[in-house]
């Protein structure tokens, strides 16, 4: 039996393909791309003329079990905002501006239009928040994931005047911590949502809110970015923390400094429908749902208490529900909880 390289399971001629369909999608008139698809790496004139001092601001990110969830229905488009939203939101709460992406896309069978379709809705929700798809990787890996099966992940650059860079050191007993709504479970706690779905199919059709809990589950992440860049001059804007995996003690810590702690009133949280459903359904410990889920908070703000209200109004003016949920004290750098969540009004 005679052997090649598409028999064994990968077709170079249909990536050539796909990648020449990308060059389209990828294309920019930004001015800071200095080069274009095809080259061993791309080049982004790193002159930043209005910064003193710039420092680059780097993140790597991939949106998790969501993404098979998502593929499986179709929803390729949310998934790609998931991804550039969360990695976006995790260099912004440092203040920083969005520049360039690079992606990477693992299957077991290259599916052109779907590989296309991640292309194109990667480089779109790029667009929309001012930043750029700058190239990536798409590998083809029979034998090692199952045809159908697709992985994806991508790095950002962002920039921050050194000055400007936002990290929690300004942080002080007294500050207050402003709640960002989310929209849902944006990219996390999904490994448990896949399991109750196992088990109880019928769930995914089951409606919250006038949608399915199916709708419910695969909202695209929301970006912050568009808001909260209003706010990076605000001197009174100490520290900013965005809500992923671990929750909100398991974010908020990582930026206070020593000598601080954040004492959160759980009373005061707005729990959306979906992660009740979730709880009830699954039957989750509050305990385990608030280190499972960010519960309708996407991002926690700590600021000076005499701009609060300027804060608030701010984000509400850019369509985010903003509300105070907790104080910064004295203690070991860890997040306490009080009172008990109210899972109904």
């Amino acid at each position: 039996m005679s052997f090649s390289y598409k028999k064994a399971g990968v077709d170079i001629q249909a990536a050539d393909a796909a990648k020449t369909m990308m060059k389209k999608d990828l294309a920019t008139n930004d001015k800071r791309v200095l080069n274009t698809v095809g080259a061993f790496a791309s080049l982004f004139d790193a002159r930043f003329p209005d910064m003193e001092h710039p420092v680059l601001v780097l993140k790597t990110e991939e949106p998790g079990t969501k993404q098979k969830l998502a593929i499986e229905h179709g929803r390729i488009e949310s998934l790609c905002e998931d991804m550039i939203h969360h990695l976006i939101n995790d260099i912004v709460v440092m203040g920083a501006t969005p520049l360039s992406v690079q992606d990477a896309i693992i299957c077991g069978k290259l599916e052109r239009e779907t590989v296309n379709r991640l292309v194109k809705g990667i480089a779109a929700a790029c667009r929309a928040q001012g930043c750029v798809l700058t190239g990536g990787e798409t590998s083809e890996q029979p034998g090692v994931l199952e045809p159908g099966t697709y992985v994806l992940t991508a790095s950002i650059v962002g920039v921050v005047d050194k000055s400007e860079i936002i990290d929690g050191r300004a942080i002080r007993t007294g500050d207050t911590v402003i709640a960002v709504a989310s929209n849902g479970l944006h990219t996390n706690g999904y490994s448990l949502v896949r399991a109750l779905l196992r088990q109880e199919p019928a769930l995914a059709g089951e409606t919250i809110g006038g949608r399915t809990f199916l709708d419910a589950i695969l909202e695209p992440h929301t970006c912050y970015y568009q808001s909260l860049k209003g706010l990076f001059s605000l001197r009174g804007l100490h520290g900013m923390a965005h809500i992923t995996g671990g929750g909100m003690a398991g974010n908020l810590n990582r930026i206070l400094p020593k000598g601080t702690a954040a004492a959160i009133d759980l009373g005061k949280i707005r729990a959306l429908p979906v992660f009740h459903f979730i709880r009830e359904h699954a039957r989750v410990s509050d305990a385990d749902m608030l280190q499972t889920y960010n519960l309708g908070v996407g991002l926690t703000i700590v600021a000076d208490p005499q701009e609060q209200t300027k804060i608030i109004a701010h984000l509400k003016k850019h369509g985010h529900a903003a509300y105070p949920i907790g104080t910064i004290v004295r203690g070991g750098r860890k997040v306490s909880f009080a009172g008990a969540l109210r899972w109904k009004d």
